[in-house]
């Protein structure tokens, strides 16, 4: 009698579980990691290998940003390296997020931030994965589009403030490393920011928002543009919604 009152009860809560579940992966939303990169960094590469894997999950905003501040090192008689993606716009991002959440001026990479809250090293994967279990947990505003022949963001959701923003990448590029710290090597990169833009101010009710004509323009590699629209506390704070245009 006592077991099948135990398989009755071992059933009840696989039902409850299995019930509660869908509803818990509903109410996530895509956690954006960001990757602070260089091409004239050493040990970057393994870094780049793994958001070109993020970039290829559903639940995840993938962003590579490439500093400048490698572009002067000189690695002995190999040189310097120019990254062609660095900008200092991508420098200036990577400091005040160190200022926010390590509170230290400094910076490295690689780098991964985290809903613009945790950060790790890039390459230390289980560090990474950790981190976006976490902010996988927050509850987020919801991102989502319209097509045709005037595409608009939506954000639905309520509270926070801050601004609503536009991300353009190139999806893919691949380049051959003729000097620094890398030469030799070719390096394929993925969602390469090439700028980020903001659209609207965010003010904690639902919005729409035209996206611009050259949100999908050519982007000089073979292929249009990919972009996201986030949205991000003020003084570049958390990033409250995110997601990909479609």
């Amino acid at each position: 009698m006592m077991k099948h009152s135990l398989f009755g009860w071992a059933m009840t809560v696989m039902a409850v579980t299995a019930l509660a579940t869908p509803a818990l992966s509903q109410d996530r939303r895509p956690v954006v990691v960001e990757l602070f990169t260089s091409q004239g960094c050493y040990s970057c590469p393994p870094a780049e290998a793994y958001l070109g894997e993020l970039a290829g999950r559903d639940d995840i905003v993938a962003l590579e940003f490439h500093v400048d501040y490698w572009d002067s090192l000189v690695y002995g008689w190999h040189g310097k390296w120019k990254d062609p993606f660095s900008s200092a716009d991508h420098t200036r991002r990577q400091q005040f997020y160190n200022m926010s959440i390590r509170g230290k001026s400094g910076v490295y990479t690689p780098q991964m931030v985290i809903d613009g809250r945790l950060e790790a090293v890039g390459s230390r994967r289980g560090h990474v994965d950790r981190a976006i279990g976490r902010a996988a947990a927050d509850r987020k505003l919801t991102v989502s589009f319209t097509q045709g022949a005037s595409p608009q963001a939506k954000v639905a959701g309520d509270g926070g403030q801050g601004g609503i923003y536009l991300v353009r990448f190139i999806k893919q590029a691949v380049t051959r490393i003729k000097s620094g710290e890398n030469h030799g090597k070719t390096l394929k990169s993925h969602n390469i920011v090439k700028d980020v833009r903001r659209l609207a101010p965010w003010r904690g009710a639902a919005k729409s928002i035209p996206l611009p004509d050259d949100a999908r323009a050519d982007d000089g590699h073979g292929g249009k543009f990919g972009c996201a629209v986030i949205v991000q506390a003020a003084n570049q704070g958390p990033i409250m919604g995110a997601g990909l245009c479609p």
